[in-house]
């Protein structure tokens, strides 16, 4: 099988090599592909070490079994579609086509289904709505969520390896912020992404749109997404209203049964799920009006929202042929 990872260098990147080396996966080709000033960098993978290479237009033209992609959309644009017009089934991890009514947005555990017989581009979602969706899903299948509202606080390493440098170095050397809007050393900021016309931020329409196309529901999403001083790990405050009773004791039970879910007596918190491919759920109640669930969600978001799910994917696609 040849195979192949675009941005490799890159946080997510490098992970998505961890991950697949963690679940016993080996190709009889592996190629890393990376930015020309990232090329001639060394990586491991299952002991052997492996060159970085240039990404170019041609090597995209050569044919690939599967290619991972975590490179930025911009990026994504450009090559995903050559690679994919060459015979590659390309799984991304950027925004570029999450949206596109005619490519899949996967969460296997969620709607895998929509993978039968397809080749192409695969969408790999936003980091924040694959935690949030594998919590809601189970509840959804039982319950029909009606409207969720959530708030975000969203670890830097979500910016990639520039946002947790500019995190260390605010700390360090008191620089002023490039990545981020304001300073993100000991503060928290409350846009992520471009306001758009109705006031939502980029992050927060993210969550809001592609919740509603994984669990192909017709629920109200509202979103408020934060970015925090955490270098690892996205947590969430949940509100979530059905159309159905439900007890709290029902909802342990049927988050108990949901194979990628963790439930805590108290709660989580993110270097407690530092390196965990689960999404965490804790301090569960009910809403004072009794009309709905609260819970705090926590999941390794380079991981649980990255790197992993688009493992996943391949994972489906090498079972399923």
């Amino acid at each position: 099988m040849k195979m192949g990872i675009v941005g490799a260098t890159g946080e997510v990147g490098r992970t998505m090599i961890k991950v697949l080396e963690e679940r016993g996966h080996d190709f009889e080709e592996l190629r890393l592909f990376s930015s020309k000033r990232s090329a001639g960098t060394k990586l491991s993978f299952n002991s052997k070490i492996i060159k970085a290479e240039e990404l170019t237009e041609k090597s995209m033209e050569e044919g690939f079994d599967y290619l991972l992609f975590s490179a930025g959309k911009d990026v994504s644009r450009k090559f995903a579609p050559i690679a994919a017009k060459h015979g590659s089934t390309v799984i991304d991890n950027s925004s570029a086509f999450r949206m596109d009514p005619d490519i899949p947005l996967v969460v296997p555990e969620i709607n895998a289904d929509v993978l039968k017989d397809y080749h192409g581009i695969v969408a790999n979602p936003n980091c924040s709505t694959i935690q949030l969706v594998l919590a809601l899903n189970p509840l959804h299948a039982v319950y029909k969520l009606k409207h969720v509202v959530v708030t975000t606080m969203q670890a830097v390493s979500g910016s990639g390896r520039k946002g947790i440098n500019e995190l260390k170095d605010e700390i360090t050397k008191s620089s002023d912020p490039v990545v981020y809007p304001r300073k993100i050393a000991y503060n928290c900021v409350p846009q992520i992404g471009a306001f758009k016309e109705n006031g939502f931020s980029e992050e927060e329409m993210k969550m809001i749109n592609e919740t509603r196309k994984i669990m192909d529901c017709t629920c109200v999403v509202d979103a408020t997404t934060v970015r925090v001083p955490v270098i690892y790990g996205h947590s969430e405050s949940v509100y979530a209203e059905f159309e159905r009773n439900f007890s709290l004791n029902e909802v342990i039970k049927v988050f108990n049964k949901a194979p990628s879910i963790k439930v805590w007596k108290d709660y989580p918190t993110a270097i407690e799920v530092f390196g965990s491919d689960l999404s965490h759920v804790g301090r569960l109640r009910i809403s004072n009006d009794g009309k709905a669930l609260m819970f705090w969600n926590v999941a390794d978001n380079v991981r649980v929202g990255a790197a992993t799910n688009a493992v996943k994917i391949l994972e489906y696609f090498l079972r399923n042929g």
